[in-house]
């Protein structure tokens, strides 16, 4: 089962809890999908299974807390800990996937750390690489409490308010315009088959009277 549809699945009082687990566990440096479980819980909000402001705290919650234990892990692990990591999880943390992070580390400081919220490489590594390389706490969670709460409450409302604006399109939209739509594309596809069909017919020559030409003057 994906991970949206276990959220689907799950009582809805039970989301709140369960998002912030998932949003959680990536930003310590698991390599879980929290996007997607970001989108599946603000849809459901859109369907007004959840409370979309309740959802956006624990899904910042979730992400601020996460990311503040991967950054003592990685504070206590040090950089060996990303070398037993790249040998168990080359896929995840290989050597590449590592030197990227530090090179984005190294340019932009704490900004890292609130940029690295909206990719997915560097959402994994921020906390624990943040740690690694004895970043301030305070100016980590500064960037910490601002990317948790941009990536993971922002997007939770955004989707919501899509989620919102999409419902309501498809309410007004009755089948019979969908139908009246579905033949006029079957149509409008039949049509320009027909002349493509015509135009071909129309000059069948076309593309080999070039050579029969070449032929004839290389004859003479």
């Amino acid at each position: 089962m994906h991970i949206d549809e276990w959220i689907n699945s799950v009582p809805p009082g039970a989301v709140y809890g369960l998002l912030a687990v998932i949003i959680g566990i990536e930003s310590l440096g698991i390599p879980v999908p929290g996007e997607l479980a970001l989108v599946a819980a603000g849809m459901l909000a859109a369907k007004g299974t959840v409370n979309p402001v309740l959802l956006a705290v624990c899904a910042s919650g979730g992400a601020i807390i996460g990311d503040s234990i991967g950054y003592l892990i990685g504070r206590k692990g040090g950089k060996p800990l990303f070398d037993k990591l790249g040998r168990k999880f080359p896929r995840h943390f290989g050597p590449d996937h590592l030197a990227t992070a530090e090179r984005s580390f190294h340019r932009w400081g704490m900004w890292a750390v609130f940029v690295g919220r909206f990719i997915a490489l560097l959402r994994i590594f921020a906390g624990p690489l943040a740690g690694a390389l004895r970043m301030p706490y305070w100016k980590f969670l500064i960037a910490n409490v601002l990317g948790g709460v941009a990536w993971a409450g922002g997007t939770t409302v955004a989707v919501y308010y899509v989620g919102k604006a999409v419902e309501q399109y498809l309410q007004g939209f009755s089948y019979v315009a969908l139908g009246i739509a579905a033949v006029g594309g079957v149509v409008t596809g039949v049509v320009i088959k027909k002349r493509a069909a015509k135009l071909h017919a129309a000059h069948p020559a076309a593309a080999p009277e070039r050579p029969q030409a070449e032929q004839v003057t290389a004859g003479e």
